[in-house]
């Protein structure tokens, strides 16, 4: 583990951090063979496998990046926290969790199945598709453009930009995503969609395309780590209450039916897309040791090479091993 230094802030310390996570990433580069990249989505297919980046943005200002931390993806089911929280500031806490459950679901995130077997009174979580589709329903607007700019307002004022949809990735997105559609058709028979189908989709499409960096959600990690402040100048972005509640649900739902076991060997709330990136969040700790980013980080992925469950392989065991050396667990 590396402790024992009294202050891991020095330029010094920082040097050495950096060595740490360079070293990492070569090492767990490796493991981009044992994965694919996601081919259901045609665009998502051309990704270079042997990708792998990470950002680590201190709560403390000190700044690791390591890797390909400069190659633009789409958000892809990241996008569901933004949503989310997007929707708990429009609609209200009460008004989401009435219609929207918080319950992991042990089932891939695009079944059906659990949905018709289970006679679900309202979608188990909104980190699978069926619940991040009803939460898209309840953003407030008629257009998809409408609906989608809360969420654009938002990440301007997390990350000092407004960033684009990949309008490729879009329409690759649309005209191949039956799943989802049918997802949509089924959400609409069952009275969980509070906005036209054909709208919801779009918007849902356009929001998973969204692009973006590992700096970017190293960015967005950090607001969350911190209760949805601003630690550079203790402005509030996000109400305290939704970033728990995102917290949560990111610990328990948000690496897909993997959840538990990234729960159990990581111990850090986290959100996957299947573009590849992973966002995760270490909040501030109380140790007795000194550690790195003991006051709270926020961390950025990107490894485009998937495991089975549709979360980046390399990405998984490269936060395995550095929130085992620097105790980021929350437990």
């Amino acid at each position: 583990m590396v402790q024992g230094t009294a202050n891991w802030n020095t330029k010094q310390n920082q040097e050495w951090l950096q060595e740490y996570v360079e070293d990492w990433i070569s090492f767990y580069r490796k493991h981009t063979k044992e994965g694919k990249v996601a081919s259901y989505i045609p665009l998502l297919a051309e990704a270079n496998p042997d990708h792998l980046g990470i950002s680590i943005f201190g709560a403390n200002g000190m700044t690791l990046r390591a890797g390909e931390v400069d190659i633009p993806f789409t958000i892809q089911s990241i996008s569901k926290v933004i949503s989310f929280i997007v929707a708990c500031m429009e609609r209200g806490v009460g008004y989401m969790l009435d219609r929207v459950d918080v319950e992991p679901t042990g089932e891939a995130f695009n079944s059906i199945m659990h949905l018709e077997m289970r006679k679900v009174e309202k979608p188990f979580n909104p980190f699978v598709n069926a619940g991040a589709i009803s939460v898209t329903s309840m953003l407030p607007g008629r257009t998809s453009d409408e609906k989608l700019e809360p969420m654009f307002q938002l990440l301007d004022r997390i990350l000092g930009y407004r960033p684009q949809i990949n309008v490729d990735v879009y329409e690759s997105e649309r005209d191949s995503s039956m799943r989802n559609r049918a997802i949509g058709y089924y959400l609409l028979e069952t009275g969980f969609l509070e906005s036209d189908l054909n709208i919801t989709l779009e918007t849902y499409f356009k929001q998973c395309s969204i692009e973006i960096t590992v700096d970017d959600l190293a960015q967005i990690g950090l607001i969350l780590a911190n209760d949805g402040e601003d630690p550079k100048n203790q402005q509030e972005i996000i109400p305290r209450q939704v970033a728990r509640i995102a917290k949560a649900l990111m610990l328990t739902c948000g690496m897909y039916d993997a959840s538990g076991k990234f729960a159990t060997y990581v111990g850090v709330p986290a959100k996957s897309g299947v573009s590849g990136g992973i966002i995760a969040v270490a909040p501030p700790r109380v140790r007795d040791e000194e550690l790195p980013f003991v006051d709270g980080c926020g961390i950025g992925v990107f490894g485009p090479a998937l495991d089975d469950k549709g979360n980046s392989i390399a990405g998984i065991r490269l936060l395995r091993h550095i929130a085992s050396q620097w105790d980021l667990s929350i437990f």
